[in-house]
């Protein structure tokens, strides 16, 4: 950015020379990539902004960092400007919509009457001059001038020009036409945000006005426009049109609202005196409420733990409200901190104050050790636990894959939830898979085809698995975002899909649930309790018939987390994909699954008293599902009961249609003594005579 000495020195209670400025705006972090001397003893410096520092690209946001950098040798001198008077009510003269307040947090509008445009003072052209700036009239040159000042853009229409005297702030039609300042006729996207009158867009919002309503010789009442938008939108229209102007640099950096009144009065202030106008009374606001203070807390002592020096409390406030940043001291090591308007993009955390204390005592009086200490720290708790998944998953015969975040917007669709929709990039060279996966399961099927076209290995072998993120947007075009783990596993035999039997797809969702469990039980503990209930499918991606939610807790928990889906994939998926052998799958949420990690461990004494062991088979509905089972022989307070496991289940012309056999195996054992079978033949009696009670179950001989 291109300053002038002189009219920085104009914010500054002493004066600097150009070398004095050149070591004090380095020392700040920004370096002077060249200086040119101007007429009157003026230099033109070439100041290197860093893209995070927007409020330095002013005069006053410079001369701020120089007053920072000298000590208390100078001070910042703010700009002191009187109230004029007013006549009139805005109210009256103009109107205003805001229908994009996402696009534009806020934008402000006033009205100067009795104005007339002519050539500017001396002193107002030779300051736009110094800086490669051409004076075009007074009204203009003074959004200019505030523009390089205070760093706000502004721009002004003819008042007589707008239709239906009102304002708009919206999104163009698509094909919707603009004239721009440049005499260049522009053809809009619906994604180019614009401000428009009563009957067509008036300017590119932060990039550059329009020319049917710019201001003239022939105008005598203005409408000055200070506002602030949308970084992305400003880019993104800018970036297309390949149109590069001072607003839209500024806008592109980000502008805080609560800049805008002081900056808005400052300019219209100087166009009336400058064009012997009369402001109207009031001003046209339109946006969301403005955010408040926002406050970060430092810590003293961690200043001295990142950069290596003490600098005592005492001299950290000092140095910290040089640079304008408001701060108390709440406790003998923590310092509330009230974060500027103009730096509230960059100061976010506690670290960017560590690095403003840096910047304030001078980086060379940070030291530079030869050797750089190292505290030697067990891995988190969650790389461990996405270790030990890996681990579980390698030794259950899966192989770990690395699949491309893109697919198709039709398999994309196959896996996106209610309330969502599919991410997509707006790249030509994504081709025909622009959308961002909803579902790391999307991936998988793809790398299954490609194992399937390669026949690298026999149907009904293959398994494969992931940690990855997947992508949706809600309703209000928000990133929904997550990590999780998802496998993929064949449907055991060689058979088609439309060939497999239903014992082979059911031996499918077996060898996932068996999966699932073995996560869980690494994840969470031996004494996690996994519950698998039938749901209708969350997406087209799973089979109607063959879809369960996952859920695990503890034994002491009543409110089991749910982990995400298993089951059999669908036929439609299938067929998008493009598979033969039909496979089952499970899809977890990471942070759920690796939340409890590392489980508890105990120990105990091995037992000194032999179990005593029955097995038991249920005729059951099939309908009846294990864990209400469980929850029966649990709910019965058994004597002596010490675990209870699945055997098996049969189905078959002897226990009838609709009808299963399940085999439950019951442990008994007293820790003090070995148990008679006699002791345990009532335990026995009680379940059967519940499970026909409260199961509608036959025992089976």
């Amino acid at each position: 950015m291109d300053i002038s000495l002189a009219w920085l020195n104009q914010y500054l209670s002493k004066p600097v020379t150009a070398e004095e400025a050149d070591e004090l705006l380095t020392q700040a972090g920004f370096p002077i990539e060249g200086t040119t001397p101007l007429d009157d003893g003026d230099v033109l410096l070439d100041v290197e902004v860093t893209s995070n520092r927007g409020d330095c690209l002013s005069h006053v946001g410079c001369a701020r960092e120089v007053a920072a950098m000298s000590r208390g040798e100078r001070e910042l001198v703010m700009p002191v400007f009187e109230e004029p008077d007013e006549a009139g009510d805005v109210n009256e003269l103009l109107t205003l919509t805001n229908h994009e307040y996402a696009g534009c947090p806020l934008f402000t509008a006033r009205v100067i009457t009795g104005c007339t445009i002519g050539p500017s003072p001396d002193w107002l052209v030779k300051r736009l001059e110094a800086v490669g700036q051409r004076s075009i009239n007074n009204a203009v040159d003074v959004t200019n001038f505030i523009t390089l000042e205070l760093g706000n853009p502004s721009h002004v229409f003819d008042r007589a020009k707008l239709a239906g005297h009102a304002l708009e702030i919206r999104y163009a039609r698509k094909g919707e036409k603009l004239r721009t300042l440049d005499d260049k006729d522009r053809v809009l996207e619906a994604t180019d945000l614009v401000v428009a009158d009563a009957d067509r867009a008036t300017s590119l919002a932060g990039v550059i006005g329009g020319g049917e309503s710019e201001v003239s010789g022939a105008t005598t009442e203005i409408v000055f426009e200070m506002a602030t938008w949308d970084p992305v939108t400003v880019r993104t229209a800018a970036r297309r049109m390949q149109i590069n102007t001072d607003a839209g640099y500024r806008f592109q950096r980000g502008i805080d609202p609560r800049t805008i009144d002081y900056a808005a009065r400052r300019a219209v202030r100087m166009i009336a005196e400058l064009t012997g106008g009369t402001i109207a009374g009031g001003v046209l606001e339109a946006g969301p409420e403005s955010p408040g203070d926002q406050v970060v807390t430092l810590r003293p002592s961690r200043v001295k733990t990142l950069i290596g020096i003490d600098v005592p409390a005492g001299d950290q406030i000092g140095l910290l409200s040089s640079l304008g940043i408001g701060v108390e001291q709440t406790s003998e090591d923590e310092l509330a901190c009230t974060i500027p308007p103009w730096r509230s993009r960059d100061l976010l955390r506690e670290v960017d104050l560590v690095e403003e204390v840096a910047r304030a005592v001078g980086l060379d009086e940070v030291p530079v050790h030869e050797r750089m200490p190292v505290a030697v720290k067990p891995p988190q708790p969650r790389r461990r636990a996405i270790t030990e998944i890996g681990r579980v998953m390698t030794g259950l015969g899966y192989d770990e894959t690395v699949t491309f975040s893109f697919t198709t917007p039709e398999r994309g669709g196959l896996f996106i939830d209610a309330g969502l929709r599919t991410a997509s990039v707006d790249d030509e060279r994504r081709g025909g898979e622009p959308t961002l996966r909803p579902s790391v399961l999307a991936g998988l099927l793809g790398c299954r085809k490609q194992n399937q076209d390669a026949r690298s290995a026999p149907p009904g072998t293959i398994r494969l698995y992931e940690i990855a993120s997947a992508f949706a947007e809600d309703n209000n075009s928000n990133s929904v975002e997550h990590q999780s783990l998802a496998g993929l596993i064949d449907v055991p035999g060689s058979e088609t899909s439309a060939k497999r039997s239903a014992e082979d797809l059911q031996a499918g969702v077996r060898a996932a649930r068996a999966t699932v469990e073995s996560l869980v039980r690494a994840c969470w503990g031996p004494g996690a309790c996994l519950v698998c209930t039938p749901i209708d499918p969350p997406t087209k991606a799973w089979r109607a018939d063959a879809c369960a939610r996952v859920q695990v807790g503890v034994t002491d928990r009543d409110d089991p987390a749910i982990l995400g889906v298993m089951g059999l994939i669908s036929d439609e998926a299938m067929t998008a994909f493009d598979l033969e052998t039909p496979v089952a799958g499970f899809e977890l949420v990471l942070d759920e699954l690796v939340a409890r990690f590392p489980p508890a461990s105990s120990a105990a004494p091995l037992p000194s008293f032999p179990a005593i062991e029955r097995d038991v088979s249920l005729i059951l509905d099939e309908a009846k599902r294990w864990e209400e089972i469980v929850s029966l022989v649990g709910g019965l307070g058994l004597d002596k009961l010490v675990a209870i496991d699945f055997v098996g289940a049969f189905r078959g012309k002897q226990v009838g249609a609709g009808k299963k056999s399940v085999t439950l195996r019951l442990v008994f054992r007293d820790p003090e003594r070995t148990l008679r079978h006699e002791e345990v033949d009532p335990q026995i009696q009680q379940l059967v005579t519940a499970a026909k009670e409260r199961l509608g179950a036959e025992l089976r001989g």
